[in-house]
């Protein structure tokens, strides 16, 4: 308990989270943003599944298909900068919000395009639209849950992306061989687009009170509180609520010199773990042509590989709430690289199925706990920012991995050769994840 400048009582939010009980409020609350992190991973891989289709109606060169499928991908790097200074100004909440809801409008443009230039400029504007539910959904998340429950919850959040990616797909086999303005990739990129209704059921959750009380906005944050609490914790009238304040807020702050040192580290690791996971998976059909497989094999074994990761965030969710969010990734990030280059010099089928599943399930267990660790390392002024400024390196990887990838495909480099190349990413991440601070059961500032 601290005194505020006005001589109240003055409580910091994070020590109330700290006493927090887990409600069944928190639990819908995590419902409404579960299906909000299946939406994202549905809508941007979406694109890749249709992509042969819309190459023969377009009638698209190799290079206007593979720069299609990167539209939207190019389209979230400025959308994450842009949207983090919004989800400042107004609220996680609304960002999320008019985010959702303005991708889908743009969304809907899509099937009503009348030229490939048409086509990709939907697509990247619908990016810059998607990239406000990119930044935010994680952040929200982590500032509504209590302290001793928030590794868990947001590990389990991050178990959305397997989902969307399998919805995805079944979605295009289900409606792919249809007539009429339902069928074919239109069809699907219009019941897609009615993802904007899920916006009603965001505003049925509160504001996150870490925000609410850094704007001065102090009834509503205790409001939220006692929701979230399920009214087991009250706030006294006088009593203060504040968050650790910083002189500049957004980017400013996470290049200060307090945070300078951590926004490098979490930027190298955004890049070259996404470049390890996203170069691997987005010619994972190619690669395995090499191997001997036909491309209906390979996108089964692409099916099956994504059922593997589902059980990787329960796994990965228990074990960082036992051991820390530090230990729990450098193992599995280090299990993740030997799996792929296991991956890599397979010798036959059998090795092949076991190592790239292994490898599936240990990188998506990562990815959960570091979807968690990355957001924490910053103050709520900063929290945003930070998280989208390595969101954004994310969404360069994503970008420039798959024709990175190519490139050296077109050399003619073997299997092992290209897989073990991409591995050298993973690597990359596994060193510098050893620098960062273990954030498992502290209060966020």
């Amino acid at each position: 308990m601290e005194v505020s400048q006005n001589n109240k009582p003055a409580t910091k939010v994070g020590e109330i989270f700290e006493r927090m009980p887990f409600t069944k409020k928190h639990l819908f609350v995590g419902m409404v943003l579960f299906i909000v992190s299946v939406i994202e991973a549905w809508e941007m891989m979406l694109i890749i599944f249709l992509s042969s289709s819309i190459a023969a109606d377009f009638q698209l060169t190799p290079l206007e298909e593979g720069s299609l499928i990167g539209s939207i991908y190019l389209g979230m790097i400025p959308g994450t900068y842009i949207w983090a200074i919004i989800a400042d100004r107004i609220g996680r909440r609304k960002t999320l919000m008019l985010s959702l809801l303005s991708f889908s409008v743009i969304s809907l443009i899509t099937p009503f395009s009348t030229s490939f230039l048409m086509l990709y400029t939907v697509r990247l504007i619908a990016g810059v639209a998607l990239g406000g539910v990119m930044v935010s959904g994680y952040p929200y998340f982590e500032e509504m849950l209590p302290v001793k429950q928030r590794g868990k919850g947001v590990v389990y959040l991050s178990a959305g992306w397997p989902l969307g990616m399998l919805l995805a797909l079944g979605m295009t086999a289900l409606f792919m061989q249809g007539d009429g303005i339902l069928g074919g990739w239109r069809g699907v990129i219009i019941l897609s687009s009615l993802v904007g209704l899920w916006a009603l059921m965001i505003r049925k959750i509160p504001e996150s009170p870490y925000w609410l009380a850094s704007k001065g906005r102090q009834e509503e944050a205790k409001a939220a509180i006692r929701y979230l609490s399920e009214g087991k914790l009250e706030i006294g009238e006088h009593e203060q609520l504040w968050v650790e304040p910083m002189t500049k807020g957004n980017y400013f702050t996470i290049f200060s010199k307090r945070f300078r040192r951590l926004t490098t580290l979490q930027t190298v690791v955004n890049f070259s773990f996404a470049f390890g996971y996203w170069g691997l998976y987005t010619w994972i059909p190619t690669l395995l042509e090499q191997k001997g497989l036909s491309m209906s094999q390979s996108l089964t074994f692409l099916a099956l590989s994504t059922v593997c990761q589902i059980p990787s965030y329960m796994v990965a969710a228990w074990l960082t709430g036992k051991y820390g969010r530090k230990r729990v990734m450098v193992s599995f990030v280090a299990l993740a690289v030997a799996c792929g280059f296991g991956f890599a010099y397979s010798s036959d089928m059998v090795e092949l199925y076991a190592y790239n599943f292994a490898l599936a399930f240990f990188s998506l267990g990562a990815w959960g706990v570091w979807n968690t660790w990355f957001g924490e390392i910053y103050p709520t002024n900063g929290r945003v920012a930070g998280y989208s400024f390595g969101a954004g390196a994310q969404r360069w990887a994503n970008t420039l991995a798959p024709s990175i990838i190519g490139m050296v495909i077109g050399w003619g480099w073997a299997f092992n050769s290209t897989v073990s190349f991409i591995q050298v990413f993973m690597v990359i991440t596994l060193l510098i994840i050893l620098f960062l601070p273990e954030t498992e059961g502290h209060i966020l500032e």
